[in-house]
Formats: C-alpha cells, structure tokens, sequence
C-alpha cells in the first residue's frame, strides 16, 4: 500500500514538473513566434524599398530612351523647396524621383546617367528650372544621391536620355 501510495505521488510530481517544463517550452516558442513576426515586419519594409527601387529599374529595362543632352550638368533642389508647390501644381518632395528642367514637357520621363560611374536613375519632369545658365537639369534630393559617386559634392556631369513612348 504504501509502495503504491509512493509511486502514486512520484507520478503526480513528475506530471507536475513535466507541465512546467512544457509551459515554459511553450513560451520560449511564443516569444520566438513574436521575435520573427517583429523581424518579419521590419523585412517586409525592406523588401518594399527594394521592390520600389526595382520597379523603378524595369522600368528603364523595357523602354526605349532616345538620347537627349550629353555632358550636361546636374544638380539638385535644395531642402527649402521640400513640400512646396512646383509650376506643374504638384507638391515636390526630396524622396520622390523628379526633376527639373527648362524645355521638357511636365511628365516626361527621362534616364540621367552619370558619366563618372555609369549609375542612372529614371526620374519625372514635373517643374521648371533650374535658373542657372550652367546647369541643364535639377534632380530630387534621392535621385541625386542614388547616382552620384561624390555625395559631398553639388553637382556633376551627366548623360540625358528620354523614354519613348
């Protein structure tokens, strides 16, 4: 009797401290579950970046640019300008690909390559300027520093291409 007494309460005690074992296993699971879905949201910011820098880049892949203006100087719009109207009635932002220029129709699409390291980005011409006799075309802030090879630097010379339609 007493042995099966014994056994009894060596079963109930190890039942109980199997239950903990599995709880705390349980959390330890629960916690890793929430770590992944904090670091999956913060990779699924990361991807859209990408994605959006990608379209962006196909864009330039299936269209055909004619040329436009070689060894033109570039710059780009100082962050005083940043929300502000431009004449095409659009608010312009430094994050945004646009740009820009004295001749070219707003919503024109146009390639800008930069001649010292072959970079290029595909911005929108969406305001007039830039009203300097040296310069021929203004870019967005990020445009500018996604191609240049000097980020300190307020300017540099490019190639200007224009996407056919």
């Amino acid at each position: 009797m007493k042995r099966s007494l014994t056994i009894f309460f060596l079963l109930a005690i190890i039942g109980l401290v199997s239950s903990q074992i599995s709880s705390t296993a349980r959390q330890k699971a629960s916690a890793q579950k929430v770590l992944m879905q904090k670091d999956s949201i913060k990779k699924s910011k990361i991807l859209a970046q990408i994605q959006e820098k990608k379209i962006d880049s196909l864009v330039g892949t299936l269209a055909v640019f004619k040329p436009y203006k070689k060894e033109a100087h570039a710059s780009y719009y100082a962050d005083k300008f940043n929300g502000r109207r431009t004449t095409s009635g659009v608010k312009f932002y430094n994050n945004k690909y646009t740009a820009a220029h004295k001749k070219l129709p707003f919503g024109t699409k146009v390639r800008v390559t930069n001649e010292r390291n072959g970079k290029w980005v595909i911005v929108e011409i969406n305001d007039r300027g830039p009203f300097v006799k040296s310069r021929e075309i203004d870019l967005s802030k990020r445009a500018y520093m996604d191609i240049t090879s000097n980020k300190g630097s307020g300017g540099m010379t490019v190639t200007i291409e224009i996407m056919e339609k």
